[in-house]
């Protein structure tokens, strides 16, 4: 299992580093592919437990909104979901006459998938598209991995009080709060890093830097509580096998989402500030 999931990350960093440099279109494409994935996998989630969602046109309709808010914004992004859910319901509508008489909470799982995956993981796009976007990218993301791992390091040596009870019964308020350190550790030692690379004029300040670390570490874990919510309502351990030894899409980007829109409306009122 550990040598899976090592193998995987050996594979998969250099690819998401090369990405997140390239930005554009590139970047675009690949968050909407993860997206829809995810998206694909909620839907395929609740299929198996009985319900029945628009599960191929998930995956379709995160993309779309994702790659509309690449092309036009927030504006495009608006169409999208209007599109999204229009398309959504027609499609429960026949299944409810063909005799599905739960088309409608069917419908609003699709909803679910498509714009929590779509709309939140476009920020994502939102945010790379930003002045020093790649910057802080890559101050956003790998705070997130960090907090991740100090969270996890901390809690298997000290942890004794359960965070989640019923979400998560592994976490614990000492991971927790040795997740929220690493953060804040890492964020204020990559932005001194990334000063380098983004030059004498960037943005980027160790303070901002912690700032970030601080905020992202102590929230993004309710990303993912949130899909452990999913996971335990349909009574499944990873949303797929689609990575060997990390589950699924949706078990690796749970806390990007949330750090990706937080990261955003972070930096954007620090670039209102100047």
């Amino acid at each position: 299992m550990l040598a899976n999931r090592i193998l995987v990350v050996i594979i998969l960093l250099p690819i998401g580093m090369w990405v997140i440099h390239q930005g554009g279109w590139v970047f675009a494409v690949t968050v909407a592919i993860l997206a829809g994935i995810a998206a694909w996998e909620v839907g395929n989630m609740f299929n198996h437990n009985g319900w029945k969602p628009f599960v191929w046109g998930m995956p379709i309709g995160a993309g779309l909104i994702v790659l509309a808010r690449y092309y036009d914004g927030m504006e495009a992004s608006a169409w999208a979901i209007s599109l999204v859910i229009l398309t959504s319901m027609t499609y429960h509508l026949v299944e409810y006459e063909q005799g599905r008489d739960l088309a409608a909470s069917d419908f609003a799982i699709s909803l679910m998938g498509m714009v929590y995956c779509g709309w939140i993981g476009g920020y994502l796009v939102s945010l790379r598209q930003l002045p020093e976007g790649m910057w802080w990218i890559l101050l956003v993301l790998p705070i997130v991995w960090l907090a991740d791992s100090g969270a996890f390091a901390v809690g298997q040596s000290f942890g004794k009080h359960s965070l989640s009870p019923r979400l998560s019964p592994k976490k614990t308020w000492e991971g927790y709060w040795g997740g929220v350190f690493t953060g804040l550790v890492a964020g204020w030692a990559l932005a001194i890093l990334w000063r380098i690379g983004a030059g004498p004029n960037t943005l980027i300040t160790p303070w901002k830097g912690a700032t970030l670390g601080f905020i992202l570490s102590a929230l993004t874990p309710l990303g993912d509580l949130g899909e452990s919510m999913i996971k335990r309502q349909v009574g499944v351990k990873d949303s797929s096998n689609i990575l060997p030894g990390h589950g699924g899409v949706f078990d690796r980007i749970d806390s990007w989402l949330w750090a990706g829109v937080l990261g955003y409306y972070l930096v954007i009122w620090w670039l209102g500030r100047g």
